[in-house]
């Protein structure tokens, strides 16, 4: 299997992005650390969608995006050229079912840790502020960009209730917009660009970043019955 990917840098600091597995990602202090992390990522990500893996895995670049964030910190931007282009129904339908499903897992595993307060973990700052240090701090970092991902494409959303419910809530706003199968790019917060398929691949991505950070912690503070439907190793 050849995953396409998007690579987006600053220096030799790397976000890849696997293009045709929505929001799966890798990271690294260079672009070869982020290549070499890739299989193990597109393997969790496929069984997690009920897909075969396959036994070799190998990468392409296919787009690049040179950055001035702190993409050390996954501070991106990137608007992957595939995320251009206009929607069918089927395929927003299969991306909004992708988000809800990744919401709906992360918030499995969240239930599944029994001390939701518990850390071993230093403090540490990045470019939004503190890193979260608990499953709790996680859930509620994780959840906070529901209103955020969907203003940038001018839907009204919230960040009540659940991490599942506030994303629901924010489809349903989408989804009252005439134009939603025209995937218009939108021009967000310093400049950004955004379009709804963006929207999805930020949700997916920015959940697993997050759930892989729980679930590391979650292990290290000796939790043993926890679900895992990321599939991470």
């Amino acid at each position: 299997m050849i995953v396409r990917c998007v690579w987006e840098h600053n220096g030799e600091d790397t976000l890849l992005y696997a293009v045709d597995c929505v929001g799966a990602y890798t990271r690294g202090a260079s672009l070869d650390e982020a290549i070499s992390k890739m299989p193990t990522e597109i393997s969790s990500y496929l069984k997690w969608v009920g897909d075969e893996v396959p036994e070799e895995i190998s990468v392409e670049i296919v787009q690049e995006k040179e950055s001035e964030l702190r993409v050390s910190d996954a501070d991106s931007d990137v608007l992957l050229d595939s995320e251009r282009d206009v929607l069918t129904n089927e395929e927003y339908d299969r991306l909004k079912a992708l988000a809800l499903k990744s919401a709906q897992d992360f918030l499995t595993l969240y239930q599944s840790i029994a001390d939701k307060d518990a850390t071993c973990l230093p403090p540490r700052e990045t470019f939004y502020g503190s890193v979260p240090r608990t499953a709790r701090e996680m859930m509620e970092h994780t959840k906070s960009v529901n209103a955020y991902y969907f203003g940038e494409i001018e839907a009204a959303a919230d960040n009540r209730g659940t991490i599942l419910s506030c994303r629901q809530r924010g489809f349903e706003a989408l989804e009252v917009k005439h134009d939603l199968l025209m995937n218009t790019i939108f021009q967000g917060s310093y400049g950004e660009e955004w379009s709804i398929r963006k929207v999805c691949r930020r949700f997916v991505w920015h959940d697993r970043i997050h759930a892989k950070a729980m679930w590391r912690l979650a292990k290290m503070n000796g939790e043993t019955d926890l679900a895992n439907p990321f599939f991470f190793e």
